[in-house]
Order: structure tokens, then sequence, then C-alpha cells
């Protein structure tokens, strides 16, 4: 037996009632960037279904090069299969959830930057950018970092929120904006 039993085993229980859903947008047309924190599951704090939203989990839940090229081709895909079937032309929102007590925080501390670039070879600039130590500063940088041009299509539009582990709520610091 592992670690991953049990979770196996809950999978057979999904399994015996899962109907499959066919490729289209999103129920929610909303695609959420936050961090992989055990303590940040979307599905929980915002109540997704299977189906919602797309969501892309990361050390911070910060806006990486990589976060932006998943976000513009996602875009492009969705403007391909389903532009179509737009009523307003829009595509969907990107919602930017950072949060309180994050563990990249650890990161901003230089002594610890260092050892932790030591022991895991990833640059201390790399550490740096990822710490989140003020959610509310960090989550702002991120959404005006995906509303540059020429990031994202006009038809995304992003939003910045941050969540409280102390009190599980999610709050809006940036209302919705296209770029």
């Amino acid at each position: 037996m592992t670690r991953m039993t049990p979770l196996l085993e809950r999978n057979e229980q999904f399994a015996r009632s899962y109907t499959p859903a066919a490729l289209g947008l999103p129920a929610a047309q909303v695609l959420i960037v936050t961090c992989l924190d055990h303590r940040v599951d979307p599905a929980i704090v915002l109540g997704l279904r299977l189906g919602d939203a797309p969501v892309i989990r990361n050390a911070g839940g910060r806006v990486t090069p990589a976060v932006i090229d998943d976000i513009a081709f996602l875009a492009f895909l969705a403007g391909q299969l389903f532009g179509d079937q737009l009523t307003d032309d829009r595509l969907f929102e990107v919602a930017v959830v950072h949060h309180t007590q994050c563990g990249t925080g650890f990161a901003a501390d230089p002594g610890f930057r260092h050892q932790a670039a030591e022991a895991t070879g990833l640059s201390e600039t790399a550490l740096e950018a990822s710490a989140v130590a003020d959610p509310y500063i960090t989550v702002k940088a991120d959404v005006e970092r995906l509303l540059a041009p020429p990031l994202l299509t006009p038809k995304v539009s992003v939003s910045g929120h941050v969540y409280d582990i102390a009190t599980g709520r999610v709050t809006t610091t940036l209302d919705a904006r296209y770029p």
C-alpha cells in the first residue's frame, strides 16, 4: 500500500458516477491562476465543479512566462474553437488569486533564498521573483504583468484577488480589466 492507495480508492468512487463532458468553454468562463499550497484548493475555496474553470497552479500563484504562454495558448484555442459562440466577443477572465501566509514568502529573506538556491539549483533571482510576502502587492504586480501589451488578446480580462488563510474569504483587490 502506498500513500496514493486511499486516493485511488476515492477515484474509484468518483468514476462510478462520472459522466465525461464534451470539449467546450468552461462553464464559469474564468481561468484561475493560484498557488499550489494544499490550503488553497480553488475547487473548495471557490465552490468549483468539474468543467467550471481551468486552474493553473504554481508556487505562489505567480504569473511567470510559462503561465503567460499557457493563457495565451488557451485564449487562442478558445477563440478558434468557440469564438463564433460568444455573445459579447469576450473569451474568459483570468483571476489571479494570491493568498496570505504563503510559504514562498520565506524567499524574500536573502539568507533563506541563498540556502534554497543552493539546495534546489534554482537561481536566487527566480526565487526572489516567486516570493509572495505581501499578496496584496504581488497580485497587483501579476495582474499588471498580464495586462501589459502585447501579452493577451483584448478578448481576455484579468482580475486580482487575495485569499485569507485565517478567514477563508477571497477578496477582490482589482476588478476585471481588459488589456
